[in-house]
């Protein structure tokens, strides 16, 4: 795998809270998972969103600084609200209530671009819930178009926040997709109950839009990817499991990062299942311990 050429990438899309049945509330959102972590790994990634003038947009900057991130990429909207997601949990896996029109939703171009255009960026990353309003849709392509930076699109299908016409639409603009095994034959408009289908599906969906490499999460069977010369499948890795929230951002930050470092893409595999396995041990997407990065990092010799 050819490593890319810097290690700035851009993050775009939601910070939110999870609020948990228990009524606590963790900040999270998948973009903001993917840059903290990285920023655990030490990509320094720079993270734009938009948060609003209240006690949680208040908490998100202060914990952002604490950890050591960039925030010049969060803007300040005194008209909407910081996101919120209620949380549910059976048997340990999440169901989400996400409200709409917050303030991630209408996050300003202008500022977006005025800021990108300071410096050079490896990437940009973006989930599915960045599209699901046109204001949105909109900011994302000014942003790809003025920058032409490679697209890494994490598909997150959450009814009813996206349609696939913008699927489709992220999906032709991006260098690198990741999505579930349900999500690929959603997507694909198919049904299937075999490996060797979903193997199919999978090389053909690479095909019809073009990408370098489709990442097919599949829970608690591991992961496969495929390049336009390979598939690649990753064994499972164990773990005493607290919940899955988050479970697939973590995975998705180290595959950046071996995108970053021009890992095998093999190594990624086993290094992202392993790194996901640990954080389903928690409650909570993102970890606050510094330690538990500079283990992986030492481990995977970075």
């Amino acid at each position: 795998m050819i490593a890319i050429d810097n290690t700035t990438p851009v993050i775009l899309g939601e910070v939110l809270f999870d609020s948990f049945p228990d009524g606590t509330s963790v900040l999270g959102g998948a973009p903001f998972n993917v840059a903290w972590h990285l920023q655990g790994f030490g990509l320094s990634p720079l993270m734009i969103s938009s948060v609003g003038s209240d006690e949680h947009g208040k908490i998100v900057l202060e914990t952002m600084r604490n950890w050591g991130m960039d925030t010049q990429g969060i803007q300040k909207d005194a008209q909407h609200p910081t996101g919120k997601v209620t949380v549910r949990l059976e048997d340990g896996q999440p169901s989400y209530d996400i409200e709409a029109d917050q303030a991630y939703d209408n996050i300003d171009p202008e500022q977006v671009l005025s800021l990108l255009d300071a410096k050079d960026f490896s990437m940009l990353y973006h989930g599915s819930l960045l599209t699901r309003t046109a204001q949105s849709r909109s900011m994302l392509d000014r942003v790809l178009e003025a920058t032409m930076l490679p697209s890494f699109v994490d598909i997150n299908l959450r009814p009813p926040w996206w349609t696939k016409q913008d699927s489709h639409q992220s999906l032709s603009q991006a260098t690198w997709v990741k999505l579930n095994e349900d999500e690929l034959l959603t997507l694909m408009e198919v049904d299937s109950d075999s490996t060797t289908g979903l193997f199919s599906f999978a090389r053909e969906f690479l095909d019809t839009y073009g990408l370098d490499l489709l990442i097919v999460t599949q829970g608690e069977h591991g992961a496969f990817c495929v390049t336009k010369g390979d598939m690649i499948s990753g064994a499972p890795v164990e773990a005493q499991v607290v919940d899955t929230v988050g479970a697939g951002d973590s995975f998705t930050s180290v595959i950046i990062l071996g995108l970053t470092y021009g890992w095998p893409m093999s190594l990624t595999l086993e290094r992202a299942l392993e790194f996901a396995a640990r954080i389903c041990e928690q409650r909570g997407a993102t970890a606050m311990n510094k330690a538990l990065y500079e283990s992986y990092l030492k481990k995977w010799q970075v």
